[in-house]
């Protein structure tokens, strides 16, 4: 289990588990209990949240790590199956997107030429810079003697 967990993790789980508390019963156990048991472990009990029914969830305060929490439930135990591959599909295409990104701005080939227009960090001519040092082959001892 998890030693050491973060306060930010701590208050989602107790605001997750606030939020849960006002949920359906049926919702509520669509749940594995296991995974409550986590959330109430690891929850922080110094930490007060209160979900008030008669605002929007938008209005409550949630940490964006308890609405990611949420939003994994839901997908995870409360989605149809059309809404569930909805979700997963957006997820790949977030994630690619991202790979792309991340591609773009730590482009590693840094040793292509100039014909691809990527740099190669400052060097103009690789070649160039290397100096060959020529080896002398020299008789070894053995033979000599």
């Amino acid at each position: 289990m998890i030693e050491n967990i973060s306060i930010e993790y701590a208050n989602a789980y107790t605001e997750v588990l606030e939020i849960l508390s006002k949920m359906s019963k049926n919702d509520y156990n669509k749940i594995p209990r296991d995974m409550i048991q986590v959330f109430e472990i690891y929850s922080n009990k110094d930490y007060a949240f209160e979900y008030n029914l008669k605002k929007d969830f938008d209005q409550q305060g949630i940490s964006k790590r308890a609405k990611l929490i949420l939003a994994i439930l839901f997908r995870d135990y409360w989605a149809n199956d059309n809404q569930r591959e909805k979700i997963i599909a957006k997820q790949n295409y977030d994630r690619q997107k991202l790979e792309e990104e991340k591609r773009k701005i730590y482009n590693t080939n840094v040793f292509k030429n100039k014909e691809n227009n990527i740099e190669t960090d400052g060097i103009e001519n690789i070649s160039e810079q290397v100096n060959l040092i020529q080896y002398e082959h020299k008789e070894s001892i053995i033979k000599k003697l």
